[in-house]
């Protein structure tokens, strides 16, 4: 029969011994870490650094998050909008340490669970040795369950709950606050992109199929590629400085715009970029873009004629390149 043995506090698993040798071939240790992890913060980012030192290398980091938002199905009209698709929220946990990445269908049952109907669900669900969570940690029914209630959960059934402290960023008005995805919600909604990227440990990206717009950028001779968003948080209208991927993976300076093209009469709000030295033209279809904002460079105006706009567009042009560096794009 397997043997348990502990090190550092965390139980490994004994795999039984090969007969007429000594050679021990130890299960790999599981360590997890439960949240929706929108935006995968510098917060998020903590826990997951964490979670790999308990788990060593030869173990697994698991991150375990949510599909749908559990306030979708618990309050609907309070749900927060998302900075990020399932897909992208994937793709970064991957990025940032998770080795694997466990969706959770979030269903009406689920969330009537108990604290510990909870976790011994996802114990069978997921076979794990170690929790990775910060101070504000809820679970169960009615958010009932705390980081206390998880130690408690951890010593009956043998698992460690291990706590990681908020992660304090400094941003550019000289204050300091917590990591988090409503902090990283409000930097978006009051375009402070530069701020975001502090929280994010990352520059913010958009990226979304570009599609066909009204073309009135091709006639007035600074064509753009509009890029379909889908259902997510934007950053606030305006003028943005940022890099352009393509396909390809070139890179290109991109002034950015979002909004609802004032000087032209009542648009639908969309986000478009025009490309510097971007020689191939922008009116074919269905391929994908991915934008990285810099800096934030100006409000959405309404021009008095489209002169005026153009030489507006010209001084964004102009900002764009001193805001970001010919090196920078050649990387």
């Amino acid at each position: 029969m397997a043997q348990a043995v502990y090190a550092h506090n965390l139980p490994i698993f004994l795999s039984s011994l090969e007969a007429g040798s000594k050679l021990v071939t130890l299960l790999r240790l599981r360590c997890i870490t439960i949240g929706n992890f929108d935006g995968v913060h510098v917060g998020h980012q903590a826990l997951l650094s964490r979670a790999r030192i308990l788990a060593g290398s030869g173990g697994q980091v698991v991150a375990v998050t949510f599909d749908p938002h559990p306030v979708a199905l618990l309050k609907p009209l309070a749900l927060p909008p998302a900075v990020q698709t399932l897909q992208e929220r994937r793709e970064c946990l991957l990025k940032c340490g998770a080795d694997q990445v466990h969706v959770i269908n979030t269903t009406k049952e689920l969330l009537a669970m108990s604290p510990e109907q909870f976790i011994a669900w996802l114990r069978a669900e997921i076979a794990f040795e170690c929790i990775v969570e910060g101070p504000d940690f809820h679970f169960g029914k009615d958010r009932a369950g705390d980081i206390n209630t998880l130690r408690a959960i951890g010593l009956k059934n043998n698992f460690q709950v291990d706590q990681v402290e908020p992660v304090e960023v400094a941003l550019g008005d000289a204050s300091r606050a917590v990591a988090s995805s409503s902090l990283l919600r409000w930097l978006l909604q009051n375009g402070r992109v530069h701020d975001v990227a502090t929280v994010m440990g990352r520059a913010y990206q958009l990226t979304g199929v570009v599609e066909k717009g009204d073309q009135r950028g091709r006639t007035l001779g600074w064509p753009t590629a509009n890029i379909a968003t889908g259902a997510r948080l934007l950053p606030s209208d305006g003028i943005y400085a940022g890099l352009a991927t393509l396909p390809s993976g070139a890179r290109k300076r991109a002034a950015i715009s979002i909004g609802t093209k004032p000087t032209f009469g009542a648009n639908a709000r969309t986000v478009e970029a025009f490309l510097l030295d971007h020689k191939a033209p922008l009116d074919d279809y269905g391929w994908t873009l991915t934008l990285e904002f810099t800096r934030w460079l100006r409000g959405q105006t309404r021009f008095d004629g489209v002169d005026a706009l153009l030489e507006q567009m010209a001084r964004d042009t102009q900002r764009t390149r001193q805001e970001i560096a010919e090196e920078v794009v050649l990387t």
